[in-house]
């Protein structure tokens, strides 16, 4: 009787190992089911991407911080918002000689540099959204035009805008250079 109860047992455990077994085998394969399912739903294409991309932006500038920005804003510009916020960014008008005034957001301890390259920025995202001119030689653009703050030149490209004593919300001159003769 011992022998039975013995072999009963050890039939049993048997049987427990098989269904341990069929039960790991299962569970990898639907794993490998649910990691290729969850594989089609992350591959979708690049169009779609960008279309929940730019859904989710839209959404996103309707916050009052951001209602300042474009529709087909960039993560640039959100950055740049935000940082105007904190106070680590100041935002200088440069108005051009047409009149219009470009609003440039720069870090506060910005050079001339740097509000030249922000200018560029600012207008080749104004022509990708307008569909202008699709070039401009910035290298003549710096030759015929300079900045000018308070009558000021802003001449030194490696001078920080503070040391020319612009502050958040001051206004520079984008003019035309007069030659020397």
């Amino acid at each position: 009787m011992e022998k039975q109860d013995a072999a009963a047992g050890a039939q049993c455990a048997e049987e427990k190992v098989e269904k341990e077994e069929k039960e790991e085998v299962a569970e990898a394969d639907g794993s490998s089911q649910d990691a290729e399912e969850e594989e089609d739903e992350e591959s979708l294409p690049h169009p779609e991407i960008l279309d929940i991309f730019e859904e989710g932006l839209a959404q996103l500038v309707q916050d009052p911080l951001l209602c300042d920005l474009p529709i087909q804003v960039t993560l640039e510009e959100i950055n740049s918002q935000i940082a105007l916020e904190y106070g680590q960014a100041m935002t200088v008008r440069v108005l051009k000689a047409d009149g219009e005034v470009m609003p440039i957001v720069v870090v506060q301890n910005a050079t001339v540099l740097d509000l030249k390259k922000a200018i560029r920025r600012f207008m080749e995202l104004k022509q990708q959204r307008e569909g202008g001119v699709k070039h401009i030689s910035w290298r003549y653009v710096w030759r015929t035009f300079h900045l000018v703050f308070q009558g000021e030149k802003l001449d030194d490209d490696k001078m920080r805008l503070k040391d020319y004593g612009v502050r958040n919300r001051d206004e520079v001159t984008f003019m035309k250079r007069l030659r020397k003769k």
